[in-house]
């Protein structure tokens, strides 16, 4: 009997430290991206009630497949990858859209190559991430000059893979986004072919599993973590030097890449609206046009609601029910 109520102390003890044990928010990013501008705008202080285990990813992809494994709770992703992963049935959903200005999505090629326009990409072979952005983007570029995916051959490949093949000559152009296309640009000599501008609407998403939506706890952890990412944007172009630093640390990247890449994508988070509905509807078409999702979409299935943007005015807010 001594024993047991001596025990008794210890156990309650352990039971107040597991209740005080905050919530861990697993983050997946992509080249540092998010954890970058939280950092370097000091915006991950005094986290209300839980607390930031990141992920780091180098593409969409292995992103999309770590949320349908549930094996993060959200992270940044395009609106390609998000399509294929509805297309796949993953329970994910975005909450906020970050818009941007889409030049630096791009096909790529080497500064000499004789490629001029969309309509040389006839017979030649492009390296992309399938179902990526980049993908994406490949697509568009050859559909506005009445080219078809029979007209090229596409080799899929990461991006290491694919700056490699570029550089090495086994391709003749690369499809990819930010900060990649910058680093080709300041770093390897790299030109743009076709940029993103009039091809895709330049929105990527913070996107959250089911499971973590239907969590109210965690729901309002991704309400608070979202008024801070946006935050710590805006702080980001406000000091694009020491913003451009931190990023560069954290992704390896030179200091001038990473701000070329930041700078001339003017990003912005915003809710959720019908234009963002209807942007990523038409890009679920044009990938069923294409042959790549073999089934229509109803773009409406990839977004949950109530979720907002604080502005700079507001306070942070937790997301309604």
């Amino acid at each position: 009997m001594r024993r047991t109520l001596l025990a008794l102390p210890l156990l309650l003890a352990a039971s107040v430290a597991l209740a005080a044990e905050p919530l861990t928010l697993r983050i997946a990013d992509q080249k540092g991206n998010m954890r970058a501008q939280l950092e370097a705008a000091d915006g991950l202080r005094d986290l209300p009630g839980y607390r930031i285990q990141w992920a780091e990813f180098p593409a969409a992809a292995p992103l999309a497949e770590a949320l349908n494994a549930g094996a993060v709770d959200a992270g940044i992703i395009g609106d390609g990858p998000l399509l294929f992963a509805l297309a796949a049935g993953a329970p994910v959903k975005a909450i906020a859209v970050d818009k941007s200005d889409p030049y630096g999505t791009a096909v790529i090629v080497p500064r000499d190559s004789p490629l001029r326009g969309a309509a040389d990409l006839k017979g030649k072979r492009i390296a992309t991430g399938r179902g990526s952005i980049g993908h994406y983007i490949a697509l568009k570029a050859l559909d506005s000059v009445g080219l078809t995916t029979k007209d090229v051959s596409f080799r899929f490949l990461g991006p290491v893979d694919a700056k490699m093949a570029l550089a090495n000559g086994s391709v003749d152009a690369w499809a990819t986004w930010e900060p990649y296309t910058a680093q080709a640009e300041q770093v390897d000599g790299a030109r743009v072919l076709v940029n993103g501008r009039g091809l895709w609407a330049g929105n990527s998403f913070l996107a959250a599993t089911d499971t973590a939506l239907a969590d109210p706890a965690r729901r309002a952890a991704l309400q608070d973590y979202l008024n801070r990412l946006a935050s710590a944007q805006r702080w980001g172009y406000a000091h694009l030097d020491s913003y451009a630093k931190t990023l560069a640390q954290i992704i390896g990247f030179p200091e001038a890449v990473a701000r070329l890449q930041f700078e001339r994508r003017q990003l912005h988070w915003e809710p959720i609206d019908r234009q963002v509905v209807a942007d990523q509807q038409a890009a679920a078409d044009f990938y069923h046009r294409s042959g790549l999702i073999p089934q229509r979409l109803d773009a409406q299935a990839t977004f949950a609601e109530g979720f907002q943007v604080a502005k700079p005015d507001q306070p942070r807010q937790a997301a309604r029910e």
